[in-house]
């Protein structure tokens, strides 16, 4: 199955308008937001588990990343409630469940081999940083000379230029997110290649996900 898997093309979903889609296992549904691949799979997507669902036990060749959107999501490492902000690198496993139900975004085999740290961030109660303009916010996740990591946030009226940093890609959690112009609420997913990054604003305030640097140029 192939959705949104050129890297080199705009992208964007509005995930909360998309099916809930069946996984092989009980109680765990999908929102496909990007995949290259069969039930194996470069992917990106929306995970719903149902209470007292469970995933079988699983190896992520390629890593895993994932930020809790509601519920408590549970593993062999313990439980992670809403907010929570995991990578579990290359050759890492889990047997993941959940006892309250949980939904989280997840994306899957889109780190490098020599990725070996494991990350842990309860984003409800860590820092959001002055990131340059006044009324921008940020709260680092994840830095690595390939790809940034963060949760950002923009008070009413804030506008900021185009990043220009190596491709982006956004969540958007909460507000309204201006993005080149256009408006998106919670549940959109964007992507940009690099290149293409666009201008962002918050009429009424906005808090978003984005990762940034892990794309490449447009296709010529």
């Amino acid at each position: 199955m192939t959705l949104h898997a050129d890297l080199s093309l705009p992208a964007e979903v509005d995930t909360a308008a998309l099916d809930w889609v069946p996984s092989p296992m009980a109680g765990v549904e999908r929102r496909m937001i990007e995949r290259d691949g069969g039930e194996v799979a470069r992917a990106t997507s929306l995970v719903r588990y149902q209470p007292g669902s469970r995933f079988s036990a699983h190896r992520h060749d390629m890593g895993e990343e994932y930020l809790v959107l509601e519920g408590t999501f549970s593993d062999n490492d313990g439980d992670f409630p809403v907010g929570s902000y995991v990578r579990n690198p290359p050759g890492s496993s889990h047997a993941p469940h959940t006892d309250e139900g949980a939904v989280i975004l997840v994306k899957l085999r889109q780190m490098p081999e020599g990725e070996t740290r494991t990350v842990h961030v309860d984003t409800l109660v860590a820092p959001f940083l002055p990131a340059g303009a006044p009324g921008h916010e940020r709260q680092v996740l994840f830095e690595a000379d390939y790809e940034r990591v963060a949760i950002e946030r923009l008070r009413p009226g804030v506008s900021l230029e185009a990043s220009r940093q190596g491709g982006e890609e956004l969540f958007v959690l909460d507000g309204t997110l201006s993005y080149g112009g256009d408006l998106y609420k919670a549940g959109a997913w964007i992507r940009r290649a690099a290149g293409q990054e666009q201008p962002v604003a918050s009429p009424d305030g906005v808090r978003f996900w984005v990762k940034r640097g892990h794309l490449p140029g447009p296709a010529q």
